[in-house]
């Protein structure tokens, strides 16, 4: 198998700018919906906090502003990408160490529109907000859906996945109904009382059960890929945090299903999900801590064998935001002030890991680095 790349002209876009701007997206990949969510998360999650800090909401109404504009901005590049080059869109979908990344669609549509009501309706009106949200959510649901049954199927029918090649990365398809569980109750006191606002809520819980189970399937490949092959490369070694987003993710949701079930369900099935919320999230925030630590040594590691920066950085964001959002649940519904000041540390985390995720894309953008084509490699025979 010979593996070749061609570099655009560079005159050719000097003289023709659209078709040196569509020659450079050739290579932009789904992976850049990384940085939308890891933009919007910084807004959801300081929102999210468990303290009165007023002056903070004009800072997070701009950072989702900066999230929506982000996102607007990619759907119509990724556009030109599918017109433009659709055998390399192709080639993606065929690529198992890509094609999971479509996931991040979803949850990109999903964290801004989440974002929008909770600080945007600031800036766009309660109606705008409500059905701007109802549409992304909608949107990003129907997309994630597809993803986490589509992707799967590609897995098994289509790709060749070599042994030992298992990666954090496959479980960013199966999270995105997770983040529908999550972020859709918000929705639900919006609904006409009844059927509709019932529904929506076992919907979302349903999805929440469809998410746990599919990534309960997928981690032990995961782990096993680590304990029988040794650490990832460099450049994936990020990508372990990753594994954060189920957990903060589920988190999340118990609490705000939770927090959604009075007034949409009978009491007393509201006073089991308030219960429920506990008794899964305080074990599973636990394991989420664990994790953590683990993957901050391997990246520790990484470090100190030359990792260089790369996309995956954007991992180090959205799943330590979903632990954010996740331990202000568990803040809301216990009492304990060691969860409040638990999503304050990981909120500091959480914006140190964005301001240089974001930094380093933009200079990589300026110096033409991340959209360039990859390095012909030598021939394999």
């Amino acid at each position: 198998m010979t593996l070749t790349a061609q570099a655009p002209s560079r005159t050719a876009g000097a003289v023709h700018g659209t078709r040196g701007t569509a020659s450079s997206l050739r290579h932009l990949g789904p992976n850049w919906y990384a940085a939308v969510m890891g933009t919007a998360i910084v807004a959801n999650a300081g929102t999210a906090l468990p303290l009165g800090t007023p002056g903070l909401r004009g800072a997070y109404t701009v950072i989702w502003a900066l999230s929506a504009l982000m996102l607007l901005t990619l759907l119509g590049a990724r556009t030109v990408h599918w017109v433009r080059h659709p055998d390399q869109a192709r080639q993606h979908l065929l690529d198992p160490a890509v094609a999971p990344f479509y996931g991040c669609l979803s949850m990109a549509l999903l964290a801004v529109g989440a974002g929008t009501l909770a600080v945007g309706r600031n800036v766009l009106g309660a109606g705008a907000a409500v059905a701007t949200d109802a549409v992304l959510w909608t949107a990003g649901t129907l997309i994630g859906l597809t993803a986490a049954a589509a992707i799967p199927y590609l897995m098994v029918t289509r790709h060749r996945i070599e042994p030992g090649s298992a990666s954090p990365v496959w479980l960013l398809p199966l999270v995105a109904p997770m983040v529908s569980a999550a972020t859709g109750p918000a929705l639900v006191a919006h609904l006409p009382a009844g059927q509709e606002r019932a529904g929506m809520l076992l919907a979302c819980y349903a999805m929440f059960g469809m998410s746990l189970l599919a990534t309960l399937v997928m981690l032990p490949l995961v782990l096993n890929r680590l304990f029988h092959h040794g650490p990832l490369p460099l450049a994936l070694t990020p990508t372990l945090f990753l594994v954060l987003g189920p957990l903060g993710q589920s988190t999340t949701a118990v609490h705000n299903l939770a927090d959604a079930a009075p007034g949409a369900v009978a009491a007393p099935c509201a006073h089991a999900m308030a219960a429920f919320a506990v008794l899964y999230g305080v074990p599973v925030m636990g394991f989420a801590l664990l994790w953590l630590a683990i993957a901050t040594a391997m990246v520790v590691r990484a470090f100190r064998r030359g990792m260089g920066f790369a996309m995956t950085w954007w991992g180090f964001t959205f799943p330590v935001g979903t632990c954010v959002t996740g331990a202000a649940g568990l803040a809301r519904n216990t009492g304990l002030a060691a969860y409040t000041w638990l999503a304050v540390a990981l909120f500091a985390v959480l914006v140190t890991a964005v301001a240089v995720a974001a930094a380093r894309t933009g200079l990589g953008l300026a110096r033409g680095q991340l959209l360039a084509p990859p390095r012909p490699q030598p021939a394999v025979r």
